[in-house]
């Protein structure tokens, strides 16, 4: 990219404070400056195109020119530009929406209640656990459980939840001793020698409820987990893990919250990931493909027993003191509710479901190259890792910094993945995406990995 003295890269590099980016790098070398974006690919100031074969951030499910979603916030703004959901009034499209999700959501999540992300989403039912178990007379029922490799979000109680070290060192996180790390489901990495996926997830339970006995069942509120773990490293759990896993938690009087900002509406093939892998939840989370990422929306589903015991406790405490002012945002929902109307009008799930083949035969092609321990991937989510001794599934130094240099070769060929944790590389392209479209994707993303000899 050539340097331009009076270029949007100069200005922003000088006055964007840039998330998950090598500060001291960034400075030296400047962002790649994205103007436009059409289907599944995104054009820099150059010109140039690349496949965003991350969705952007997991969440442009219908990529990135869809004038049906640009009217709707139009046409939303024309009528009704902004209300809030404050004492007994709500938009009528954010009263839409919420009906719209209890009737595609799994059964027994009967009420909705909207944030501006998943991290406030994940906070605010961390908030609302807490209540619940105060109305239930259960004020030591507090503490919450998350995953090693979970990501749930970075505000403070999200970004406590949250089990990878980038998203922790240097903030003074986790911030609360309420907060206890279980096993991350990741049988490659795992499991242990001769064990079989079935002992490795009956291993995860009892070494959960070891945990549980320990700390005191009483003590213990709620369990928060992905179906599959994204930002972990696209970590996908044995068939049996959640049914062994649930089993615990329903003995001991454990919520589960299922975090579905990453996988739900479509990701896995099935509308949610809780339906991919027989999850039942006491509580939902979701964002990203809510709204495919064109304005900032997310909820907090809870099933109607939940709902009822927290709707007494504030008829005694005379209000239920939590809200935010742009949660249910007329446009973002009137936005949210055209994107459900296009999954339903396209079929979204039968076109995943049709081109997920191809998408997993390329990425297994990958199994046997010398660089790849694992490829793990489902529907149209998937993440390939590196590996310096495929035998012993040594990794590699962390300084050598292989995955993020594999993605910046792909930029370079004209595809944008996401590096992760442990050198994992993060597949995971618009659902609109087609078969031609995937294996551009792939093409290119060999190029780059040509050049990692």
């Amino acid at each position: 990219m050539s340097f331009k003295p009076n270029s949007i890269s100069a200005l922003d590099t000088t006055h964007h404070l840039h998330p998950y980016t090598n500060l001291k790098a960034h400075e030296e070398h400047g962002p790649l400056v994205i103007t436009r974006g059409e289907g599944v690919r995104v054009f820099d100031e150059d010109g140039k195109d690349y496949i965003e074969g991350l969705a952007g951030l997991w969440c442009a499910s219908l990529g990135f020119n869809q004038p049906r979603l640009v009217e709707a916030a139009k046409k939303q703004m024309e009528t009704l530009p902004f209300y809030h959901s404050f004492s007994s009034k709500v938009p009528d499209v954010t009263a839409k929406l919420a009906h719209r999700l209890v009737e595609i959501t799994p059964d027994g999540l009967d009420r909705a209640l909207f944030c501006n992300s998943g991290s406030e989403a994940n906070d605010t039912a961390i908030k609302t656990i807490w209540y619940y178990n105060n109305a239930r007379g259960k004020p030591q029922k507090k503490k919450i459980i998350a995953r090693d490799k979970a990501y749930h979000g970075v505000t403070i109680a999200a970004g406590s939840l949250t089990g990878l070290a980038y998203a922790q060192n240097g903030f003074d996180l986790p911030a609360s001793e309420r907060i206890l790390r279980a096993g991350c489901p990741h049988y490659y990495r795992y499991g242990h020698e001769g064990e079989s996926e079935e002992e490795f997830s009956t291993r995860m339970a009892n070494e959960l409820e070891a945990m549980i006995l320990e700390e005191g069942p009483d003590t213990i509120a709620a369990m928060f987990a992905e179906p599959i773990q994204g930002a972990g490293g696209v970590i996908l759990p044995p068939k049996d893990y959640f049914p062994k896993i649930q089993a615990v938690l329903t003995k001991y009087d454990i919520l589960l919250v299922a975090d579905e900002v990453i996988c739900g509406f479509g990701r896995t093939g099935k509308m949610f990931g809780s339906q991919h892998l027989d999850i039942k939840p006491d509580m939902m989370t979701m964002a990203k493909q809510l709204s495919s990422g064109y304005l900032p929306i997310s909820a907090m589903m809870v099933s109607d027993h939940i709902y009822q015991t927290i709707k007494e406790h504030s008829a005694q405490l005379g209000v239920f003191g939590h809200g935010l002012t742009y949660g249910g945002h007329p446009v973002p929902c009137a936005v949210a509710l055209e994107v459900l109307d296009m999954y339903e009008e396209m079929d979204i799930l039968s076109h995943v479901n049709a081109v997920s083949p191809y998408f997993l035969e390329r990425l297994n092609s990958y199994a046997d190259h010398p660089l790849v321990g694992e490829v793990r991937g489902t529907g149209l989510i998937g993440a390939i890792e590196l590996t310096a001794d495929k035998a012993n599934k040594t990794p590699f130094d962390p300084s050598l910094a292989m995955a993020p240099t594999l993605v910046k070769k792909g930029e370079q060929h004209g595809v944008i993945l996401r590096a992760m944790p442990g050198d994992c590389i993060a597949f995971c392209p618009p659902l609109i995406i087609e078969q031609p479209e995937l294996e551009e994707m792939f093409n290119r993303f060999e190029k780059a990995l040509a050049e990692m000899f």
